[in-house]
């Protein structure tokens, strides 16, 4: 019989868990036929720890059950969060593309421009070098007088040589306020 009771402390001790929650489980049972040992020591029958035990066992089901909730409401945040993370990655991809793509058209336009004023560069420096021609008298024409005509063309074409050339001027400042500037010289203007 004195095998089959049992004190606080013992079986706190073979159950792993600490004296007040077996006290705190105590509590419910009924105090009427509580024994106690000859040194005066609260003990418990099989009936009241089987009672205790099986509250104990409810509680960590319900401990379990909480901490599980938990556990799935932390796992559903984080994977929230993650959607969340990724859903502003891939925005910030997708307009990382687009710019990537207006900066590639602007670099084409760029080249093509680029092409273009060489070409007329390749014209004017044609047509001056036939104004320098025409300028230059050879030996048979130097003790000719030149006609009125040829005297108007000589002048209109230094006419349009002068306008080519403020064009050129002009093209080349156009390409000089399309270079990016450095970040570094922003302030500098």
């Amino acid at each position: 019989m004195s095998e089959d009771l049992k004190t606080i402390k013992e079986l706190a001790d073979e159950w792993g868990i600490t004296k007040q929650t077996i006290q705190y489980h105590i509590k419910f049972l009924p105090t009427e036929n509580r024994q106690k040992n000859d040194s005066g020591i609260t003990v418990l029958t099989l009936e009241e720890q089987w009672i205790i035990k099986k509250r104990i066992k409810r509680k960590d089901k319900n401990k379990q059950t909480e901490n599980r909730q938990k556990n799935d409401k932390k796992q559903t945040e984080n994977r929230q969060e993650k959607l969340t993370v990724n859903s502003v990655l891939l925005e910030q991809v997708s307009d990382l593309k687009e710019q990537n793509n207006d900066l590639r058209k602007l670099l084409d336009q760029q080249q093509r421009l680029a092409l273009q004023d060489k070409k007329l560069l390749e014209e004017y420096k044609a047509e001056n070098d036939n104004l320098k021609a025409l300028k230059m008298p050879s030996q048979e024409t130097e003790f000719k007088h030149l006609d009125n005509q040829y005297k108007d063309e000589v002048n209109a074409l230094k006419e349009k040589l002068e306008n080519l050339q403020e064009q050129i001027k002009d093209q080349k400042r156009i390409e000089e306020q399309e270079k990016p500037r450095k970040w570094w010289g922003l302030w500098r203007k």
